[in-house]
């Protein structure tokens, strides 16, 4: 239980730059555990720990080798002990280790989803039978442990099929398999990220998520936005590797309410609380169609607290402890896009903190291998057109200052 006198916040997860920059803006004493100890994140927070240590010099290593969910556990468990941590919020990265979940609220009370929620709502086969009974579109899936069942996955939802780790982040082994050859290829592939498996019906469409908050008894809308997965010019090498956001999404405003009726429901229905996201893909007939919840914030915080002028760790503490739901703008004037670069090759970082577009910020001269997330760069403007081309103009001057390593 979380007390109301909040005043220490700990956030823990993969990427927590923007939460913790939002917490401190609110006022509260900010401590952190990632996994990359980014320069952005040092100074921001009173302290912090991080997976990787980053030095000139020096490589950052490989997130798909060096990722350890309990290494999070202990470093929470440091930080819990020497400042007397109120409260957790959790960020992305961590919301299929259940274990690891249950460990650190037994430190100290997360603020929002609790564990069991967090596991309910991340179950993915259960969750689906949930909202099927709700009436919601999801894409049909199976959980399988073989390449034998697989197959018969196959048979019975027929190809295009997306073939996808039951846990993992980032869209980090996601593949999309057109015949019987490329099922038996990719799930040897993706059986490298997770024993188990989901073979999913592949729903053509525009892939974006939805920002809300809940209370016990309201929910409130925030925005709908583009997702931008598996850009070249990015240099991600993943298809449906995570690459940012673009907010809002404009859309038709039919598929708006649609989307804001899914939110409803599942928040009301799973008790959601505080700040949350859903993954959606909306298909080419304009029906949504729910692939995952995010049962925490999400990567596009800061382009939604720029859209809608709001404090958005502030506005999920009141959520939480008070109930209380902000006001927010009602038309939505500007737009705020989000990149994430990836390293081209293995490349020594220059120092990137003459541009103030930017965030997740690496030690200069420390070494980010081949495929590495780099940095993010987040502008905010009038058009989506004009928000793009100057995040990617951006991008262009910091990979040209990029040297090999």
């Amino acid at each position: 239980m979380v007390k109301k006198d909040v005043k220490n916040l700990l956030i823990v997860g993969v990427d927590t730059i923007s939460i913790a920059v939002s917490a401190k803006k609110a006022g509260y004493n900010v401590y952190a555990v990632d996994y990359f100890g980014d320069l952005d994140l040092q100074r921001t927070c009173s302290e912090w720990r991080s997976l990787t240590k980053q030095k000139s010099g020096t490589s950052c290593g490989r997130i798909s080798l060096f990722f350890k969910p309990e290494a999070f556990y202990d470093m929470a468990k440091d930080l819990v002990k020497k400042f007397g941590i109120d409260a957790i919020l959790p960020s992305s990265g961590l919301d299929d280790e259940f274990e690891v979940l249950y460990a650190l609220n037994d430190l100290a009370p997360f603020l929002g989803n609790n564990p069991q929620t967090i596991e309910r709502v991340r179950r993915k086969l259960k969750f689906f039978e949930e909202l099927k009974l709700l009436g919601i579109d999801y894409p049909e899936t199976f959980l399988v442990e073989n390449e034998d069942e697989a197959i018969k996955a196959a048979e019975k939802l027929n190809f295009p099929l997306v073939v996808k780790p039951s846990k993992g982040f980032s869209g980090t082994g996601i593949r999309i398999a057109r015949n019987f050859k490329e099922l038996k290829n990719f799930f040897s592939y993706v059986s490298l990220f997770s024993k188990k498996i989901l073979i999913q019906k592949m729903v053509k469409g525009v892939h974006a998520s939805v920002s809300f908050l809940a209370t016990d008894g309201d929910v409130k809308f925030l925005t709908l936005n583009g997702q931008l997965l598996g850009k070249r010019f990015l240099f991600q090498r993943e298809p449906f590797g995570y690459c940012g956001n673009i907010v809002p999404l404009k859309i038709d405003n039919n598929i708006v309410k649609r989307c804001q009726k899914i939110v409803e429901n599942i928040a009301q229905h799973f008790g959601l609380r505080g700040s949350n996201g859903i993954d959606l893909v909306i298909s080419r007939k304009g029906i949504p169609y729910v692939i995952e919840v995010n049962p925490r914030f999400q990567g596009t915080l800061e382009c939604v607290e720029k859209v809608l002028g709001i404090n958005l760790v502030e506005a999920h503490v009141n959520a939480c402890l008070y109930n209380f739901l902000p006001n927010t703008r009602e038309k939505i004037a500007n737009v705020c896009a989000r990149l994430i670069l990836y390293a081209p090759e293995r490349v020594l970082v220059p120092d990137l903190t003459i541009f103030t577009q930017i965030r997740n910020i690496p030690l200069p001269e420390c070494i980010i291998d081949k495929g590495e997330p780099l940095c993010s760069v987040v502008v905010e403007g009038k058009t989506r057109a004009q928000v793009l081309y100057e995040a990617k103009e951006i991008a262009k001057k910091i990979y040209s200052m990029l040297r090999s390593a």
